[in-house]
Formats: C-alpha cells, sequence, structure tokens
C-alpha cells in the first residue's frame, strides 16, 4: 500500500515550513492526493518527490513562476529542452540586471562610508544631512510580468 503524509509530515519530511507548503497549494504547484477519514489532506511519495523538485529548482535559482513550467516538462522528452533553456536564459537575464543593480548600490554605500569618513566631525554626519535634503523620485512602474505559456 503507498505511503501517505499529512501536511505536517510531508513540510517535515521535504524540509520547508507548512506555511510554505500551503502557499504553494494555493499558487497550484502542489496538490493533496487525497483526503483522511478526518478530512485531512493526504499527500504521496509522487507529491514529496513534486515538493523536493520544487525546492531543488528555487534553490538554481528559478523563481516560481517558473515552475509551472519546469514541473511540465520535467518528465517530457528532449525537445522540451530548448523550452527549459529559454527559461534559463530569461532568468539569468534577471540575475545579471539585479547584479548590475546591486553593484550600483556597492559603490553608492562605498562613497557614503568615505565621505563619512573624510567628513566625520562631533553631532554632525555629511551624508545624514545630504540623505536629508536630497528629493526622492516617484517609484517606478513594477516591470511587466512574463506570461505564462501553456504546452
Amino acid at each position: 500500500m503507498a505511503k501517505s503524509y499529512t501536511i505536517g509530515e510531508l513540510a517535515r519530511l521535504a524540509g520547508v515550513p507548512t506555511s510554505t507548503l500551503r502557499y504553494y497549494e494555493r499558487a497550484g504547484l502542489v496538490k493533496p492526493s487525497g483526503r483522511s477519514e478526518g478530512n485531512y489532506r493526504l499527500y504521496g511519495d509522487a507529491d514529496l518527490e513534486r515538493l523536493r523538485f520544487i525546492r531543488a529548482a528555487q534553490a538554481s535559482g528559478f523563481a516560481l513562476d517558473d515552475m509551472t513550467a519546469l514541473l511540465d516538462h520535467r518528465h517530457a522528452t528532449a525537445s522540451s529542452c530548448h523550452e527549459v533553456q529559454e527559461l534559463i536564459r530569461h532568468r539569468l537575464g534577471e540575475v545579471e540586471r539585479r547584479m548590475a543593480d546591486l553593484r550600483h548600490v556597492e559603490e553608492v554605500l562605498r562613497q557614503a562610508l568615505a565621505t563619512c569618513r573624510k567628513t566625520e566631525e562631533p553631532g554632525h554626519c555629511e551624508v545624514i544631512d545630504l540623505l536629508d535634503h536630497t528629493p526622492v523620485a516617484p517609484p517606478k512602474s513594477p516591470r511587466p510580468r512574463r506570461s505564462k505559456k501553456n504546452p
């Protein structure tokens, strides 16, 4: 007979909080295999394997938005490899943009630290004064999300 797990057991075996598992359920990434007599959600070994795949993909840099596509191609043929490559290229481009943003932040912070060290006076901080008088630009509109393709 196949093993059944409650949500708590599955979460513990996969090394995730139950809240994460519930989030994955709401996102449609994981679904209970059935219900117990007490109406508890039950999961099987395939669900545990799926959850471990999701966690491994996240640890590799894929976003939750990528999971549906990855899961769809998980047991597919080599022809789906091109679609996975495109997903990787897209994710890599996002990582490169974030890294460039972080390098800019790093440089701004280094300059702020150098300014602090050069102009240090008791009861006065040049960087605080600069921040107090810097106008704030309105927030950027969010980047459009990539549409999910249905294979």
